[in-house]
């Protein structure tokens, strides 16, 4: 159990990256948002913000209140992919990178010689010099190192921001008793609330469960993985295979009726759909979702419903809207003052995987059973649409051109009409585990 991880956590990512573009922002209250409107909240907020009690989540109104003078700033997400790959190929210079776990993450892997305390921490001083040194001023950075990556990022968050913090196998688990349950990632609401039926409530008390609690706790094996990652098991990245894909979007206040919303949505489906055959995998069914503003002053929320069909094997972009157009006639349509859209596509599988149908579906054939489920005619026990459907034809080569077309001229050189409505919104979003393919949005 030497020291094997170095971690490295951009602080105040996006805050950061807007700062270093612009030199005004620089030592002011900086508050990112996903659209400008005073019902919008920070999705990241500067240092100097968060000094002021402002932070994720925090209200655009309430940053205000707090600080008249806060720089509130439109999140832009292609500048912070495109400072994300200049800091990946930064840091690989000196550590090479091992995994990039989120836009402001990233591992290496300590060996030989650099395990040694000193070697270790004398190469994470170069790495956040360099990263300076490159990338700029305010680009700061934690970097933790211990003896895998759950301790190692523990260690990155110990110091916040600009730190440098060591946690070496002889000082576990006492290095840890001041941190909460929640601290570790993956450790949401729901888990602790889980940990708490075991009689589990603080770090303390997580370190000393028996292993056989712990798989009680997380439901199986990943229980007995945290017993051994907390003691210090060097353990490699997980392979992982996606299972589904989408987006979702916070409407502007001008889009915030039906219409608007449901422009939103044929967007953020032509966009899912280029991303299947662009990682060239078929999604066999979508999932629709409507969040509506509700309540009144310190009472709103909140509330929505949710569609889902099956759609046999698909990358086609006309079915999936066809499908879109079924789900929100079957209901979604009705609910007034959508807040948030957004369209998920399940089950996906791998092109060498895919099985054509042997005879096609005609397309009446295929209205026919939407129009039957979304009648209430075939009922679903869990309550969301269902219907075994495809397209009429197989329209592969005509996608693959839009895509070529757009790939080469840009985004909406060519798209469906139907949302043009929502042609300038539902920009990119980085999701935590995701970077954006700057090709694919562009």
């Amino acid at each position: 159990m030497t020291l094997r991880s170095l971690f490295v956590d951009f602080n105040s990512y996006f805050a950061s990256v807007e700062q270093q573009l612009n030199p005004a922002l620089r030592g002011r209250p900086v508050g990112v948002v996903p659209v400008l409107a005073e019902t919008s909240c920070c999705i990241a907020a500067s240092y100097e913000a968060k000094a002021l009690g402002i932070g994720t989540g925090t209200g655009v109104a309430e940053a205000r209140r707090l600080c008249p003078d806060i720089a509130i700033v439109l999140a832009d997400h292609a500048k912070y992919v495109e400072m994300h790959h200049r800091a990946v190929a930064v840091v690989d210079t000196l550590a090479p990178v091992r995994q990039v776990l989120s836009i402001d993450e990233m591992e290496c892997e300590l060996t030989g010689r650099w395990q040694q305390r000193e070697r270790a921490v004398g190469l994470a001083e170069r790495v956040k010099a360099e990263v300076v040194a490159q990338l700029g001023e305010c680009m700061r950075t934690s970097v933790g190192i211990a003896p895998n990556t759950l301790l190692a990022k523990l260690a990155s968050n110990m110091q916040k921001p600009d730190g440098l913090t060591v946690i070496e196998a002889h000082e576990l688990p006492q290095r840890l008793y001041g941190l909460k349950p929640k601290a570790i990632n993956g450790i949401g609401p729901r888990m602790v609330q889980r940990l708490e039926r075991c009689g589990i409530h603080t770090m303390e008390q997580l370190y000393a469960a028996p292993r056989e609690l712990l798989r009680t706790a997380w439901g199986g094996v990943a229980g007995a993985e945290m017993y051994d990652k907390l003691r210090g098991q060097w353990y490699g990245p997980r392979e992982t295979v996606a299972k589904s894909l989408g987006h979702s979007h916070v409407l502007p206040p001008d889009l915030r009726n039906p219409a608007g919303a449901f422009a939103v949505l044929n967007r953020l489906t032509q966009k899912a759909a280029m991303r299947l055959r662009k990682q060239n995998v078929y999604a066999t069914s979508m999932s629709v979702h409507v969040r509506c503003r509700h309540g009144y002053g310190g009472n709103r929320g909140l509330m929505g419903d949710d569609r889902a069909a099956h759609v046999g094997e698909t990358q086609d972009t006309a079915f999936l809207l066809h499908t879109l157009e079924q789900l929100w006639h079957s209901g979604l349509h009705l609910l007034p003052q959508p807040v948030t859209v957004g369209v998920q596509l399940h089950g996906l599988i791998e092109a060498g995987q895919h099985t054509g149908d042997l005879f096609g579906f005609e397309e009446a054939a295929a209205d026919a059973a939407l129009d039957a489920v979304a009648a209430g005619t075939e009922p679903s026990p869990s309550g969301s649409l269902s219907a075994r459907v495809a397209p009429a034809k197989d329209r592969r080569k005509l996608m693959a051109a839009i895509d070529a077309l757009n790939g080469k001229h840009g985004k909406n050189t060519v798209y469906f009409a139907s949302a043009q409505a929502g042609l300038d919104h539902a920009p990119m979003r980085i999701a935590f585990n995701r970077i954006p393919d700057l090709e694919s949005e562009r």
